[in-house]
């Protein structure tokens, strides 16, 4: 296919065009950048202020995996006909409201008729032209870090086949309409040397991702690696997305599990995750200073892993 755009015709595009990341950056000034993303998705949760609120969250999610600070977006919105106006008015109240939480304005929207509902935001973000984060720049012995347990995936499928009740799923909704803020800040604060965020493509699939465009292998240590309440059990009973295994299909040639670790459990980590947390190195200099302002904080955070020079990832 020929190529239409050029990195190099559009030198303040800083991201964008090149290896794939979780937004594009457009240089506006000599220290100013623009961070753009946009996503969306069909429901997860029954409650329509809740789904709102998660779409909200996990629209900005990908502006805070770049180190930068949100504060304009708009509605993205595929509404069925015969949906009930208060069902709508909720999934908007519940964006709207999580936007405001993050100090965002949304400033209009396009909506347009589909079978099923779809909701998301355009987001846009100002970061520091020489100072945000890609998925690239690990370094051997640099420390990884994760911000919000693992198992969405499994505890939204659980829901549908209502093999967990409301009540159970409640501390896991939360989790997913929690901002990657925090976590965003200290890992700018503390000289993160790249980052992104959980989703769709799971923690081993985008660890890959940060791993291969880094040239490094990574290492996670299993028993580190925080689940949702119910995620372990529901695995054990083969609760699993259909993203799960097109994930462990994909990466799992690019995977090493220790051997005492079940299937299970391998699929847990190939689980994919919507409005998931932010995974980030930091120099092993800065990681117990930025653990120690975490926890004196009550910000959420675990450290997870290491960055290794094997070329793989490795789960021991």
């Amino acid at each position: 296919m020929q190529q239409i755009f050029s990195p190099a015709d559009y030198p303040d595009l800083l991201v964008g065009l090149g290896a794939p990341d979780d937004a594009a950056v457009w240089k506006v000034g000599e220290q100013r950048a623009l961070v753009v993303t946009t996503d969306f998705f069909t429901p997860i949760v029954d409650d329509p202020y809740d789904y709102g609120a998660i779409a909200a969250a996990n629209s900005l999610s990908d502006i805070y995996a770049m180190g930068a600070e949100p504060f304009l977006a708009l509605n993205v919105a595929a509404i069925p006909p015969q949906l009930p106006p208060e069902i709508i008015s909720e999934i908007f109240r519940g964006g709207a409201e999580k936007a405001k939480e993050a100090g965002v304005v949304i400033a209009g929207g396009h909506t347009v008729q589909d079978k099923e509902p779809k909701y998301g935001l355009v987001a846009l973000g100002f970061a520091h032209a020489d100072r945000f984060l890609t998925k690239s720049g690990m370094r051997t012995g640099d420390i990884l870090f994760l911000s919000k347990p693992i198992g969405s995936g499994v505890i939204t499928s659980a829901i549908k086949a209502d093999k967990i009740t409301h009540e159970e799923a409640i501390e896991t909704i939360a989790w997913m309409k929690r901002l990657n803020r925090d976590a965003s800040r200290l890992a700018m604060k503390y000289g993160a040397c790249a980052a992104t965020d959980i989703t769709g493509f799971s923690l081993l699939g985008h660890a890959w991702e940060m791993a291969s465009a880094s040239g490094v292998g990574l290492q996670f240590h299993y028993d580190a690696i925080p689940f949702y309440p119910h995620a372990e059990k529901l695995a054990l009973e083969w609760c699993f997305p259909g993203g799960g295994f097109d994930n462990a299909e994909h990466f799992g040639a690019y995977v090493k599990f220790a051997a005492e670790i079940s299937q299970e459990r391998q699929m847990l980590l190939f689980d994919p995750q919507t409005s998931g947390g932010l995974l980030f190195a930091l120099p092993v200099d800065k990681a117990i200073l930025c653990q120690q302002e975490a926890l004196l904080s009550g910000i959420p955070l675990w450290q997870v892993g290491k960055v290794t020079q094997s070329k793989l990832i490795e789960v021991v």
